[in-house]
């Protein structure tokens, strides 16, 4: 039996979680969290006071730490280790740890298996950032989402405000600027639009009209499953 997939890359900030969740709801696929599994390595990175830097420990650590996702009530959990880490990784430390980390090929390879799998045993949806590129090369729709320095750092900012954390937007649009230059120049599987993406600028969209935009692109096999 045939999986499908949609691979939605683009940079930090953009939106893509948000949108993928709302593809894969609208086609009854399963959404893949890619991210989220990127950072929950980093959590545990942190936790064992490892740092960027450090490639042989980091490199190491990555055959202890097992992680999984699951659905409970219809929400995505991702599990660390045996422990629901979801409430614990959307912070800008384990983002910025996910982003540097995952320069090195240790931590994506690790990940990228898992990703393959879980797409060989169901239709998903994946957003993260070399989806189309790598991990899924041949998806059945890639999308490249993205929009300006300035809009993202809005939007997190919004975020951050909205579950009472404070933040400087200046300061989260210098960690967006520099995190899109590591993701953008790292040696192995870096972000990019594949060749045979749409792109998306989102900068003035709102999230029904991205979703409105990308379910237009859905290839009538997906659609009338």
């Amino acid at each position: 039996m045939k999986h499908y997939s949609i691979a939605i890359d683009g940079p930090a900030g953009a939106g893509k979680s948000t949108i993928a969740k709302r593809i894969a709801k609208h086609l009854n696929f399963i959404y893949v969290d890619t991210g989220a599994m990127y950072r929950a390595l980093a959590l545990y990175f942190i936790r064992n006071n490892i740092s960027p830097d450090e490639k042989e420990k980091i490199k190491n650590a990555c055959n202890n730490a097992d992680i999984t996702i699951e659905y409970l009530n219809g929400e995505q959990q991702v599990i660390l280790n045996g422990e629901n880490v979801s409430h614990l990784i959307r912070t800008e430390e384990v983002g910025n740890m996910a982003s540097a980390a995952s320069v090195y090929p240790s931590v994506r390879l690790k990940l990228v298996e898992l990703q393959r799998n879980l797409a060989k045993k169901a239709n998903v949806v994946m957003d993260g950032r070399d989806i189309g590129t790598y991990v899924l090369p041949n998806a059945d729709l890639k999308i490249y989402l993205t929009a300006g320095s300035s809009e993202r750092a809005r939007r997190r900012y919004l975020e951050l405000k909205e579950r009472g954390i404070a933040a400087d937007i200046s300061e989260i649009e210098k960690d967006i600027i520099e995190r899109d230059k590591r993701d953008m120049n790292r040696d192995f599987a870096p972000l990019r639009q594949a060749e045979d993406a749409i792109l998306i600028d989102s900068s003035d969209m709102t999230i029904e009209e991205v979703n409105e935009t990308i379910i237009k692109h859905v290839p009538d096999t997906i659609k009338n499953l």
